[in-house]
């Protein structure tokens, strides 16, 4: 009989559950490498459940729940049960490396238990153009960081100088602000263009209205995994257990609302119009082939935000405006995740450093995305750089900041050793701005 946990531990199950019996096409964002985690529903059973991606297929794990059998999901079978991760996401790292490798198992073309039972098959799959997907987690906490070096750089040259591009604290830690997590919503929820002050003339009072200055922002997020106390920090070594897996990310910003409120506490209702991840996360685990080296620190961090193991990955990101007009969406920013200055694991240390607490499924944004060339930046701000350029969508079409009725796409995915290995999409398609009358 196969040991599922030793084959795992032996770092042979990538290779051993190469293949899967149920068909993956070429290019499919889910192979068996992958098996990212959902929840779902169908119209025949409108519960939210967990499920898992493979090729164009959801896996119900609430029907296929007795397989994980192993020891340390033996007797906690009833996380694949619940409408949300948070359960599973709390169990720890052992729990969900023996969860992957059962996956592996049992979808594998090798394996009998459900390739040769037609009965379980047809209540356990389901197409994936037929099921509806929800928040992956129940998100108590969001957390935004701003950890790409390019961006910030980006946006200090645009309303500083270049000489003092980066505030002098921004290479010392991981600057980040507290999120509101209520308009965290699931890709495809339109987003509705928001009203708020504005001061278009610095020299008149304030006006009222919806904004002008519409924005994306490039992001990658990570969901927390086991709670912590109050008052204990998470060291550096431990780090890796409390980060479960990883989304796409579109954090919209009202950049002009953002200019005239984020002195002196930062972004407020620039930022809390919503927030929209991806339905899929892609766990660490199936992460760790697209390892590279971290960014070069220059200072070296203080000695609490120190690693020497790499931790960061080589995700490939595109961002695409599909607007009125069009035929196909139009890509118009091409970046990638390795761009990030600081890591995760860095993140999460500071974060935690003074005893804040965090909870199974905390999300913790990246901060946006963006890279040295014109055409790996992570933001209209940047791409029409505030104003100044036009952005071409193609058939005479362009954009400086989102128009109504644009829908914005990301993309994100990971390639080797012949297989792709992705994130699906993150999409929201802008609505007008409520007429609010006073």
């Amino acid at each position: 009989m196969l040991c599922i946990a030793r084959l795992f531990r032996c770092k042979q199950v990538s290779a051993y559950f190469k293949m899967s019996f149920v068909t993956v096409e070429p290019g499919s964002d889910f192979p068996i490498q992958n098996l990212p985690y959902g929840i779902f529903s169908t119209p025949d059973n409108p519960r939210p459940r967990i499920g898992v991606a493979i090729g164009s297929l959801v896996l119900d794990l609430s029907v296929v729940k007795h397989f994980f059998d192993g020891p340390v999901l033996s007797s906690k079978q009833y996380v694949f049960e619940q409408p949300s991760l948070n359960a599973f996401m709390g169990l720890g790292r052992a729990a969900w490396s023996e969860a992957r490798a059962t996956l592996q198992k049992i979808l594998s073309a090798s394996e009998p238990v459900l390739r040769d039972d037609s009965d379980l098959r047809s209540r356990a799959f389901t197409a994936q153009e037929q099921v509806k997907m929800h928040l992956p987690a129940a998100i108590g906490d969001y957390t935004d960081f701003y950890s790409s070096k390019n961006h910030a750089f980006n946006v200090g040259c645009m309303f500083r100088d270049p000489a003092n591009a980066l505030n002098p604290n921004w290479v010392h830690l991981p600057v980040g602000y507290h999120g509101r997590a209520s308009s965290v919503v699931v890709s495809g929820t339109p987003i509705r263009r928001p009203n708020g002050q504005t001061s278009p003339d610095e020299t008149q009072p304030p006006v009222f209205g919806p904004c002008r200055l519409l924005d994306f922002e490039l992001e990658m997020a990570f969901f927390t995994g086991p709670a912590t106390e109050l008052g204990s920090p998470i060291p550096m070594d431990k780090a890796e257990d409390h980060i479960f897996g990883m989304v796409l990310m579109n954090d919209w910003s009202a950049r002009d609302i953002q200019k005239w409120e984020y002195v002196p506490l930062g972004p407020f209702l620039a930022k809390n119009l919503g927030t929209t991840i991806s339905p899929w996360v892609v766990t660490m685990d199936a992460l760790k082939p697209f390892i590279v080296p971290n960014s070069e620190q220059n200072p070296t961090p203080l000695p609490y935000l120190r690693h020497s193991d790499n931790y960061n990955f080589d995700i490939k990101l595109d961002v695409s405006i599909f607007a009125e007009g069009m035929t196909k969406p139009a890509i118009i920013s091409q970046s990638n995740f390795q761009n990030m200055y600081w890591t995760m694991k860095q993140q999460l240390v500071h974060h935690t450093i003074t005893g804040c607490n965090i909870n199974p499924g905390d999300l913790m944004g990246s901060g946006t995305i963006s890279g040295l060339t014109p055409t790996s930046l992570g933001s209209m701000l940047e791409l029409c750089w505030k104003g100044t350029r036009t952005v071409d969508l193609g058939n005479g079409i362009t954009r400086k900041f989102l128009q109504d009725g644009d829908e914005v796409i990301f993309r994100g995915y990971c390639e080797t050793e012949g297989y792709r290995l992705g994130f699906g999409t993150c999409t929201g398609k802008i609505l007008p701005a409520l007429q609010l009358q006073f």
